[in-house]
């Protein structure tokens, strides 16, 4: 099976990162690979992500916006596929996040990612700390995004 990377920002509760985890848990138990990056611990190279098959992005909803540390992959990205293409594009992604109220992240967390490929599965949202239909969405969404590739 492919490589999958699950790029996500999660700090003071730590509700995307039990999210990553289960988008992680559900791509290996379909076989693949699995890398994950926490924007909030280090910055992902561009370079690195040239390598993987598929990717999972996961942000918390910051005044109805992402993260900055996926909101400065975007930015590295968007310079590095100007000025090569290959390895950037068409990967297959999923999408979760997790919010305190308003949840009005999902509108600039698709349109900012629907440029990295094709969206697989939906996105996910969790209000808080992500129950057990949500972390089994997220595993769902690991399974998909592993058989994507």
């Amino acid at each position: 099976m492919g490589s999958i990377l699950i790029l996500y920002h999660s700090q003071e509760y730590g509700n995307t990162a039990v999210m990553a985890q289960a988008v992680a848990e559900g791509a290996r138990a379909a076989g693949a690979e699995v890398t994950l990056v926490n924007t909030n611990e280090q910055r992902m190279d561009i370079e690195q992500y040239r390598q993987f098959d598929a990717v999972a992005f996961g942000s918390p909803d910051y005044y109805s916006y992402i993260a900055g540390g996926l909101k400065m992959f975007l930015d590295d990205w968007y310079i590095a596929r100007k000025s090569n293409r290959q390895g950037l594009e068409n990967k297959p992604y999923g999408l979760f996040y997790s919010h305190g109220g308003s949840g009005r992240v999902r509108r600039p967390l698709e349109e900012l990612f629907s440029r990295m490929g094709r969206q697989v599965g939906k996105t996910i949202a969790s209000h808080g700390r992500p129950n057990e239909a949500v972390l089994e969405a997220c595993r769902d969404l690991g399974r998909q995004l592993a058989n994507a590739v």
